[in-house]
């Protein structure tokens, strides 16, 4: 599928040349703002925090001075006060950011049916996404999402961070998860993740993968790639030697760097892309947006996505069945 097809035409892209326009405007405006207010509500807090470490110097015995229990937790303090102070200063790009991102993606996303943009609510979907896809976190945050209907299929978007949570809070996954309802039922549980060392297996069979069988593509490259869990190894192993073995190699084409995971679980289907970027981030605030630059690269990626999702959800249809007579 290529991307240039799902473009917006030529009078779309003329009205979104017209927002960003408007953005213009309202960037400037807010880029003024955050460069008086970031200095001044941050440096605000932090004279406040010295004339106050001053004031407690003043009443303190000659060898509590500085780092006594009372200092320390007002630089503590100080410093969380600061945190505050700064996201309160680019509060005016925050908020434009989020309301451009609003306006702009149902327009942008035209080829996506029934198409809904949130943001920051857990999805739809997440409760019936496989913990072995994911491993044992703590903690989740979510971001954009989209759901709507693409290739007669619907699906749901969204981009989430799950951690371990707590003093040593650590990255289980950070990307886009693609929700999907497959072509056919998968009579039980199968996950493709990233292979992983003896240490990270020995962790992830004790908390995610406890219960499931080992199967292998008997394709080298792909087995040294990726490592094959589920709960029915007779109706896996021909799944993961053939449709999904496939699906995969040309998933590593079209997505390189850190491999995708894959979880197929009855009729849901998951497609979890590891990213370090946003996949809707626009520019800084300081930046000016440019459609070129930065809002055709979106829809490509939005495109291939899906597309890749589409791909995926067929990989269990029966071979003596078109897959076209399955979808919803």
């Amino acid at each position: 599928m290529n991307a240039k097809d799902f473009m917006p035409g030529d009078e779309v892209i003329a009205g979104i040349r017209k927002d960003i326009e408007a953005y213009e405007i309202e960037r400037q405006r807010a880029h003024g703002q955050v460069m008086w207010r970031t200095p001044v509500f941050v440096g605000a807090v932090l004279v406040a925090g010295a004339v106050l470490a001053y004031a407690f110097n003043s009443f303190a015995s000659p060898y509590e001075q500085w780092l006594s229990t009372p200092h320390v937790f007002l630089y503590l303090a100080t410093m969380v006060a600061a945190g505050f102070a700064y996201r309160s200063a680019m509060s005016p790009a925050t908020r434009l950011k989020q309301s451009f991102r609003d306006r702009l993606l149902p327009i942008i996303f035209s080829f996506i049916q029934d198409m809904h943009y949130s943001n920051n609510r857990t999805p739809d979907s997440f409760d019936r996404l496989p913990k072995q896809a994911v491993g044992s976190f703590g903690r989740q945050k979510f971001d954009d999402i989209v759901s709507g209907k693409y290739d007669g299929f619907p699906f749901e978007l969204y981009e989430t961070r799950l951690s371990t949570g707590g003093k040593s809070d650590q990255t289980i996954f950070k990307g886009v998860v693609t929700a999907f309802e497959t072509v056919a039922p998968f009579p039980g549980l199968v996950v493709a993740a990233k292979r992983a060392g003896a240490v990270s297996n020995f962790f992830r069979n004790m908390f995610g993968s406890s219960g499931l069988e080992t199967v292998e593509a008997g394709i080298a490259e792909l087995d040294q790639t990726y490592e094959f869990h589920t709960d029915n190894v007779g109706a896996a192993r021909p799944l993961v030697a053939g449709r999904l073995a496939k699906a995969l190699q040309w998933l590593a084409e079209t997505w390189p760097g850190e491999p995708a995971r894959v979880a197929l679980n009855g009729s849901d289907g998951f497609l979890l892309l590891p990213l370090a970027k946003n996949f809707f981030e626009l520019p800084s605030i300081s930046e000016p947006i440019d459609y070129k630059t930065h809002i055709e690269p979106i829809v490509a990626d939005m495109v291939s996505l899906l597309a890749t999702a589409s791909l995926m959800r067929k990989v269990g249809a029966p071979d003596d069945q078109p897959a076209e007579e399955h979808q919803p």
